[in-house]
């Protein structure tokens, strides 16, 4: 199978589903934008390898939400998101923060390179927030993937200070 279609030549995708879209569809810019997060997290993981991170396990989920806004509506092979994902993560927010010092100031990005790394893919995931909230209508699993992502935004600054070993960069005005 030729990884090539051609059919994109023109600028527009298949959504799941089927329907044509252009690439500049919301819904295309929020699962790329997710795709975009999903690799990095894959190397993130490859720099911690060893420590006890559920970044695969985010990763696959991550992969299902980007399915569900993909999805054209006309689809419905497709499981329905895990709520209790978002319940994970906060539960690992909790878990990290229970051993980091209180935060006293704005934190720059810095060494170790996977905390930095950790705070790029922060950003990626608040971008691919921002492109989530514009599609419109919203499904209930838009809806599910927006609270999971958003969440997912405050696990990754986390894990960033977690990776500091308490060691944070300060702003200090």
């Amino acid at each position: 199978m030729k990884i090539y279609t051609k059919t994109g030549d023109s600028g527009t995708t298949s959504l799941v589903g089927g329907t044509r879209v252009s690439k500049a569809h919301p819904r295309v810019m929020a699962y790329g934008d997710l795709d975009e997060l999903i690799s990095w997290l894959g190397l993130i993981r490859c720099e911690t390898s060893g420590q006890d991170l559920p970044l695969r396990r985010i990763q696959i989920h991550l992969m299902n939400a980007s399915a569900h806004l993909a999805n054209d509506g006309k689809s419905f092979k497709l499981k329905p998101l895990d709520e209790g994902e978002t319940a994970f993560l906060e539960s690992e927010i909790d878990r990290m923060t229970a051993e980091l010092p209180p935060q006293t100031a704005f934190v720059l990005p810095g060494e170790p390179r996977a905390a930095s790394m950790a705070h790029i893919a922060r950003t990626i995931c608040r971008r691919a927030e921002r492109s989530a909230v514009q599609i419109e209508p919203k499904t209930d699993q838009d809806v599910v993937a927006i609270r999971y992502v958003n969440r997912l935004s405050d696990y990754l600054f986390t894990l960033a200070r977690y990776l500091c070993v308490g060691k944070d960069d300060y702003w200090l005005p």
